[in-house]
């Protein structure tokens, strides 16, 4: 299985919530509404979920083995410190232009 695609829907800068991210595998499956959330010590990737019916909130996909979760978060998070660090480029040209 191979991991075709990330996309960083949308950024977030107030909150713990830090980004949205679609997940394409293999070309065939693609996967929406993945957040790079911040924690108390790093950031970490919350698949999908919805509230049942008892108020508790349960992952509509998930990786079944660790090994596929490590190579998922870590290609989210690479994709995050990427477009992150894009922006922050960007930010600093257009204040050097002014």
């Amino acid at each position: 299985m191979e991991i075709t695609d990330v996309k960083i829907r949308r950024i977030m800068t107030e909150g713990r919530l830090r980004a949205v991210v679609s997940v394409t595998i293999n070309d065939l499956l693609a996967v929406h509404d993945i957040k790079v959330v911040q924690g108390d010590e790093r950031l970490f990737v919350a698949m999908p979920s919805r509230k049942d019916e008892n108020g508790v909130f349960r992952d509509t996909v998930h990786p079944i083995t660790a090994s596929f979760r490590k190579i998922l978060e870590e290609r989210i998070l690479d994709a995050y410190s990427k477009q992150i660090a894009m922006l922050e480029a960007e930010s600093a040209d257009e204040v050097s232009a002014e």
